[in-house]
């Protein structure tokens, strides 16, 4: 997926014309959060699992090493295979090896942020593989040579009227717009590809050190297909998604699509555990697990290890007001919203990725509604610092902050300049109370009116309420 966080100013502007786009935007608005707050509701001990599963991940990011060995070890016994792969090209060259190990020629892939991480399908199709995406979403957009726009509704940005003209394109069937139909259409093209595959392609969504299984989870079942049908089954995931044990992985599964979809379980949780055993019915011959680092050892230890926690629920872009008004792709890479903003600059450098940081309001929903309590206003906030260290933000922010600073820190100097500022602005908002136009701020009046302040400054009421109560 080529790389376009440095425009995500050009790209936020023209999400915001796209009337289609926004039309979709206005379906994850009206759906989500609401399903999520419903789910809540009905389980009053969520708070105390958010409690627990952030102090577990904690533990497991402590310990990451000793779970990932014990991990790789039951795979082995379990008759599989674990590849460290340290970067992206570690990683495509791994699984294009195993798959020209089984002479593939083409594979079935369930849904893995994981692979578009590491832009595995482009990597494949060049060295004569071909992927087939089988989640629907995924499907619908390969169709349309597009990416994901969502970590968990990769679709999200289209309507209906876009999935129609896909099918009817690429089908070569007649238009349809019931999505029952719709459905069916894509569930007869696909399963001569689950049937036909000689490797199936999968994500985790955790891993156990336990037992040495991974599971995935989904509401089609496509991903039973994609692992089960085939020859060999490759499951790729990053490193951080390991837990110590199954009843731990149930914490998070508690906390995972309650937050993400408002569902109390997704539809399918299922497990694997090595290739097919002599008395096993079904299953691959072949099981192999490819671990990817890709930057994510480098956070530990550091001021950004609390974002290891994530657990891909994208609870946090569904609250957030400036994804839910450009959209995903506006962000220019695999990871869009809040998560996206702390774990992109990470994985392609903050040189790239430093207008992602500063795409925030920092309202702090994305905080509040996160499973594991990611403090990532605050993640972002140390993004926008080191910014600012490489000297990367605009010389117009650096000039400002300079002078805030200069004033910040003499304070009868600072309240003599905010009282008068005030007063200045009540002059020029007259009986108005607002000012449409206002020097070294049009990013703001451009677009919007600047309230014109009120009453006192903060200063000269704090005086007033000490004094107040000194009486």
């Amino acid at each position: 997926m080529q790389i376009k966080s440095p425009e995500f100013k050009q790209s936020a502007r023209i999400a915001l014309q796209d009337e289609n786009l926004q039309k979709a935007l206005g379906n994850l608005k009206a759906g989500f959060p609401g399903k999520r707050a419903a789910a809540v509701a009905r389980m009053p001990e969520f708070e105390e699992l958010r409690d627990q599963a952030r102090d577990l991940k904690n533990h497991i990011l402590e310990h990451l090493d000793l779970y990932l060995e014990e991990f790789e070890a039951r795979v082995v016994e379990n008759g599989g295979q674990v590849h460290w792969c340290r970067t992206s090209e570690d990683a495509r060259k791994t699984i294009l090896q195993i798959c020209r190990e089984q002479d593939a020629k083409t594979v079935t892939k369930g849904k893995s942020m994981v692979t578009e991480e590491i832009n595995l399908n482009e990597y494949l199709e060049e060295n004569g593989v071909r992927p087939v995406e089988t989640d629907l979403g995924e499907y619908i957009l390969q169709l349309r040579g597009d990416h994901p726009s969502h970590i968990i509704a990769p679709a999200i940005h289209l309507n209906l009227e876009d999935v129609s003209e896909a099918f009817h394109e690429h089908h070569k069937r007649p238009k349809s717009d019931d999505p029952a139909e719709l459905m069916a259409e894509a569930r007869e093209m696909l399963r001569k590809q689950f049937v036909a595959a000689d490797v199936g392609i999968t994500g985790a969504n955790f891993l156990v050190a336990e037992t040495g299984s991974t599971i995935i989870v989904t509401n089609e079942g496509n991903g039973d297909l994609t692992q089960t049908l085939p020859k060999t089954h490759i499951v790729v995931s990053s490193i951080e998604k390991v837990v110590p044990t199954l009843e731990d992985m149930s914490l998070f599964l508690r906390l995972l699509a309650r937050s993400a979809t408002g569902q109390e379980y997704s539809v399918y949780n299922t497990l694997s555990s090595g290739n097919r055993r002599p008395d096993d019915q079904d299953g691959p011959e072949n099981f192999h697990v490819v671990l990817v680092d890709n930057g994510r050892s480098d956070m530990v230890g550091t001021q950004f290890q609390e974002m290891l926690r994530c657990i891909r629920c994208s609870a946090c872009m569904n609250h957030c007001p400036v994804y839910g008004s450009v959209g995903g792709h506006s962000y220019g890479w695999v990871y869009p919203g809040p998560m996206g903003s702390v774990l992109t600059p990470q994985m392609i450098g903050i040189e790239k990725a430093g207008l992602l940081p500063n795409a925030s309001t920092f309202c702090g929903k994305c905080e509040e509604v996160c499973p594991v309590r990611i403090p990532l206003p605050k993640l972002m906030r140390h993004w926008r610092e080191k910014e600012f260290e490489k000297h990367l933000s605009p010389k117009a922010v650096r000039w400002g902050l300079g002078g805030w600073a200069f004033f910040a820190k003499r304070p009868g100097l600072y309240r003599l300049m905010s009282a008068s500022a005030s007063r200045f602005m009540r002059l020029l908002g007259g009986k108005k109370g607002k000012v449409s136009s206002l020097p070294m701020a049009a990013g703001w009046t451009d677009h919007r009116d600047m309230p014109v302040p009120t009453g006192k400054t903060f200063m000269q009421q704090w005086k007033a309420r000490q004094k107040q109560e000194s009486k």
